[in-house]
């Protein structure tokens, strides 16, 4: 792993799931991780909700915008996640895949999107521990 490990988010409409693991990672490991996200057929901005949930743990996303999954995107990352994007990741050598199966947020209420949230958190932590230890 080099010494910045790079890794992206993946999920269909890159207005959820994945904006909720980048706005984590980025606030939790800083500038010793670089942090994508993406999807497979993005939206046109992230989820209303998800930005509330989100503004509750004190990460702001309402600047981000979601975007399409390229090939290049894959290439520079060491470690891509994908939640729910099925086979439209492509697979390239040398990388870390792993999947996290994620209920959706789309069209959830805070109640709904708030355990998604959680769990996303717990997994950025352990990524991170996991990311500290290989490097």
């Amino acid at each position: 792993m080099p010494e910045t490990p790079s890794v992206l988010f993946v999920c269909i409409h890159n207005a959820g799931r994945s904006q909720m693991a980048a706005g984590y990672l980025t606030h939790l490991a800083g500038t010793t991780v670089e942090v994508r996200s993406a999807g497979s057929a993005p939206v046109d901005s992230v989820n209303p909700m998800v930005i509330e949930a989100m503004r509750e743990e004190g990460i702001d996303l309402a600047n981000q915008k979601p975007k399409i999954l390229t090939e290049d995107a894959v290439r520079v990352s060491d470690v891509v996640i994908t939640m729910g994007c099925g086979d439209a990741c492509p697979i390239f050598p040398g990388k870390r895949y792993l999947n996290w199966q994620l209920d959706d947020p789309a069209g959830q209420g805070l109640d709904a999107i708030r355990p998604i949230r959680d769990e996303i958190r717990r997994r950025v932590e352990k990524l991170i521990a996991e990311l500290q230890y290989a490097g």
